[in-house]
């Protein structure tokens, strides 16, 4: 199922660049490690790790329609996570 390891791919590089974007923010404002910058990077990991178990739960009654949800809960979190960091600076 190359949908499934492209799905895993997708969450990785997206939830990644958002964590890169908080550090590039935070050392923009010469604001090493800010708390807010922390609290982003932990909700992103956190998400991460939901999103993946979601994908690696093969039990549910329709596989494809379930990747589609959690195709849809990867962009309406990192849309939200992007919000926050747009408002860091």
């Amino acid at each position: 199922m190359a949908s499934v390891r492209e799905l895993k791919k997708d969450i990785n590089n997206v939830l990644g660049d958002i964590i890169e974007a908080v550090y590039i923010v935070d050392a923009a404002n010469n604001n090493q490690e800010s708390k807010e910058g922390a609290k982003i990077i932990d909700e992103a990991i956190e998400t991460f790790d939901v999103l993946i178990e979601k994908v690696n739960n093969k039990k549910v009654d329709n596989r494809k329609s379930h990747l589609k949800e959690v195709r849809q809960e990867l962009e309406t979190k990192a849309n939200g996570l992007a919000e926050k960091v747009n408002n860091l600076g």
